[in-house]
């Protein structure tokens, strides 16, 4: 069950503490980056049979099961995807920067060239969840932006297919190149490459912690976008807000990972219980339950502030990743 705590028995840094299970990441990463360097497509094949029980004959998705998932995928779904994938581009589209030459006085000219990067690496995780909206959100930028060839690794499912919803967003994205691999070892194809898997020059996209180690180690040999750490959420609410939609907001993440950490900052104690009581609801009717509620009774808080003054200082200090805000205005 979630606990509720004082704010003020708390630190900042204390509220998104999580208890973490994982040891000697570093190692593990360190010598599984070490060996697909060594062995490349064989260490691949050897890592995905032990992980993620695939006995896989190529690395590669072909273009049969690229359209098999295309007919797979309800018509109604593949609208969806391709409205978000337009939504996403439109946006996307105002980003593209353009250079610039300035011609001075004395005939020097001075200027600044932007250019893509050729190849563009993309981990979407698999295995518990499939999540075609990373797909989209990765792709479409590199497309954009004018990058070649887009190279998306993603682990493969025990009898060796791809969910596919990401297979059908990745083809509406427009991915060049996929394959069939997870975990520390795809990030470390990603970086050397392989007799299958093209090296790139920038990596992207979210992961566990081994995914997140091997990106920290791998970076400088090529580029990265962060190292990112579990999902989070921070939901500040009052005593007029439902409890209901708060319980689903922190469930939200929380269902994405047993290290992900979902916290509830009120200055309502009837609040505080009654979403302590709803998230004992909702939990069981998920789909990812026991993540779900590892994630919420090991990393789970509801945080009792003295005035919303407080709890949006709260707010302020925590910089969460993802922020909710249900006051009244």
């Amino acid at each position: 069950m979630i606990k509720i705590l004082d704010s003020a028995k708390l630190s900042a840094e204390a509220i998104f503490q999580r208890n973490n299970p994982c040891a000697n990441v570093e190692d593990t990463v360190t010598a599984i980056i070490e060996d697909v360097k060594q062995n490349g497509d064989e260490a691949l094949l050897r890592y995905c049979k032990k992980f993620d029980k695939a006995d896989l004959s190529s690395l590669l998705v072909s273009k049969e099961e690229m359209d098999a998932a295309m007919e797979a995928v309800e018509p109604e779904f593949l609208t969806i995807l391709q409205k978000a994938a337009a939504n996403i581009r439109r946006f996307h589209e105002q980003q593209v920067r353009q250079g610039f030459t300035l011609k001075e006085e004395n005939g020097v000219i001075i200027g600044q060239k932007i250019t893509p990067v050729d190849r563009a690496g993309l981990y979407v995780p698999g295995g518990t969840a499939a999540y075609p909206s990373t797909v989209l959100m990765d792709a479409i930028p590199a497309k954009i932006a004018g990058c070649r060839q887009i190279v998306m690794t993603t682990p493969p499912n025990s009898d060796g297919s791809i969910a596919p919803v990401i297979l059908a967003a990745a083809k509406i994205a427009g991915v060049d190149t996929i394959v069939k691999a997870g975990g520390a070892q795809a990030i470390a194809a990603l970086a050397y490459g392989t007799e299958s898997v093209p090296k790139v020059d920038k990596i992207v996209g979210p992961g566990n912690a081994f995914v997140a180690e091997a990106k920290k180690q791998v970076f400088g040999l090529v580029s990265i976008d962060m190292i990112a750490g579990p999902s989070e959420i921070l939901v500040i609410a009052d005593g007029k807000s439902n409890p209901v939609h708060v319980a689903a907001d922190l469930l939200s993440q929380a269902e994405h990972d047993k290290l992900a950490s979902a916290v509830l900052v009120t200055d309502s104690m009837d609040l505080a219980q009654a979403v302590q009581a709803e998230l004992e609801i909702q939990i069981p009717q998920l789909e990812r339950a026991e993540i779900a509620r590892a994630s919420i009774d090991n990393n789970g808080k509801i945080i009792i502030a003295e005035n919303l003054d407080k709890v949006m200082e709260l707010a302020n200090a925590l910089a969460p990743e993802h922020l909710e805000i249900c006051v009244e205005q």
